[in-house]
């Protein structure tokens, strides 16, 4: 990022392709929509470039990435007509250059394939339901990997709250998942 910062094009082309996948990922498991997640995607990373001398290293380029990533879909799920144009939860989010969802099980056909499709299609259905907050908490550092502390810059609040969102989200999936015999 300190390259892109100077001007160095082929840097931010490095960059980009390095990330893209990962936050196409993390936002379509938040928005419900691959296309919508590509778009987002796309803004998040022109946007880089565009405060590319605001950038800090003060954390991993990634923490300060996956800020803006989070803000975009946040926005994006506050929208008066998001509800409307999420994806239905039995089509696939990505395709094989994605990064592993929470389970990619949709080719598979025998009768313990259907179940299991079934069953991520309740957990997808109620990680879509949880507080904003709480699934871009739960997603950065469950599925994307980061730590609390990376979670608190991305999310702009204290690690305990962190914390608190995480257990929250939590206790809400496996409330909401043993209701439903999950």
């Amino acid at each position: 990022m300190l390259a892109v910062q100077r001007g160095d094009a082929s840097a931010f082309e490095r960059l980009f392709t390095k990330h893209i996948a990962n936050v196409v990922g993390f936002a379509a498991r938040f928005v419900g929509t691959r296309a919508r997640a590509e778009e987002l995607a796309q803004d998040v990373f022109l946007q880089v470039y565009k405060h590319r001398e605001r950038y800090e290293p003060q954390a991993r380029f990634s923490t300060w990435l996956y800020r803006m990533v989070t803000n975009a879909c946040l926005s994006e799920v506050r929208r008066a007509d998001y509800r409307g144009r999420t994806q239905s939860m039995d089509q696939p989010v990505g395709d094989a250059d994605d990064p592993p969802e929470l389970a990619d099980i949709s080719a598979r056909n025998s009768e313990d394939d259907a179940l299991s499709r079934e069953t991520l299609e309740r957990v997808r259905t109620v990680l879509d339901d949880l507080p904003p907050q709480q699934r871009a908490a739960l997603l950065l550092a469950r599925v994307e990997g980061f730590s609390y502390e990376e979670v608190a810059a991305s999310l702009s609040c204290s690690v305990s709250a962190v914390k608190s969102l995480i257990h929250r989200a939590t206790v809400t999936l496996r409330e909401s998942l043993k209701e439903e015999g999950v």
